[in-house]
C-alpha cells in the first residue's frame, strides 16, 4: 500500500477517535495535559492493535478468497464508510453519555471506536501480497494508524474544550467519505489496471 493511502486510511480511521476526543474535550473542560495523553494513547493502543488481530484473521483465510480479495476489501471499506456517515448523522442524545476518564468507559470508548480499525485489518490481508516483508505488510500500518490516532485524539480534546461538538460529527462523515474512495480505489486498481 502506498504511503499517502495509508495515511488517509489512518486519517479517516482516526476520525471516531477524534470525534470522542471532542466529546471529552466538551465534558472535561479542565483536562490536565497528562489526562488527555491517557485518554489519547487508549484510544491510539486499540486503534493500532485492531488492524493487527483482523489481519492475522484475514490472512488465516486469504488463500480461500484470493480471487474475489478486491471485492471483499471494497465491501468491508464501503460498509464502513456508510456506518460511519449513519453515525455522524444521529443527533447527540442519539450518542453515549459518558465520562471519558472512568476505567470502563475509557475502555468501553476505545474498543467502540476501534471496531473499524479491525475490520481494515482483515481487508490488509487481501490488498497485501504474501511475499511483502511482515514490516512493510502490518507492522507500518500498525504503526501509522496507531500514531495518526494518538494525534488526532489529543487535537480532539483541545478542539472539544474550543469547538464543541458539530466538528466532531463533520470529520466522522469525511471519515466515511475517505474511506469508501479508498474502498473504490482497491476495487478499480483490480479491475481496471
Amino acid at each position: 500500500m502506498e504511503f499517502i493511502t495509508l495515511f488517509f486510511l489512518a486519517l479517516s480511521l482516526s476520525f471516531d477517535s477524534f470525534a470522542v476526543s471532542v466529546s471529552s474535550g466538551l465534558m472535561l473542560p479542565g483536562i490536565r495535559f497528562f489526562k488527555a495523553c491517557i485518554i489519547a494513547f487508549s484510544l491510539a493502543f486499540f486503534q493500532a492493535v485492531m488492524p493487527l488481530i483482523g489481519w492475522l484473521a484475514g490472512i488465516s483465510i486469504r488463500e480461500y478468497l484470493g480471487e474475489y480479495d478486491h471485492w471483499i476489501a471494497f465491501g468491508l471499506l464501503s460498509a464502513l464508510g456508510i456506518k460511519m456517515i449513519i453515525e455522524s448523522l444521529k443527533s447527540e442524545e442519539q450518542r453515549n453519555n459518558f465520562h471519558p476518564l472512568k476505567p470502563v468507559v475509557l475502555l468501553t470508548m476505545s474498543i467502540a471506536t476501534s471496531i473499524d480499525a479491525l475490520i481494515v485489518g482483515v481487508s490488509f490481508a487481501f490488498i497485501e501480497t504474501p511475499d511483502q516483508p511482515l514490516w512493510l505488510a502490518i507492522l507500518l500500518p500498525v504503526f501509522v494508524i496507531g500514531s495518526v490516532t494518538f494525534i488526532m485524539s489529543m487535537l480532539g480534546i483541545l478542539f472539544g474544550k474550543k469547538a464543541g461538538s458539530h466538528l466532531g460529527k463533520r470529520m466522522e462523515m469525511l471519515g466515511g467519505v475517505i474511506l469508501i474512495g479508498i474502498g473504490l480505489k482497491i476495487l478499480f486498481e483490480h479491475l481496471w489496471f
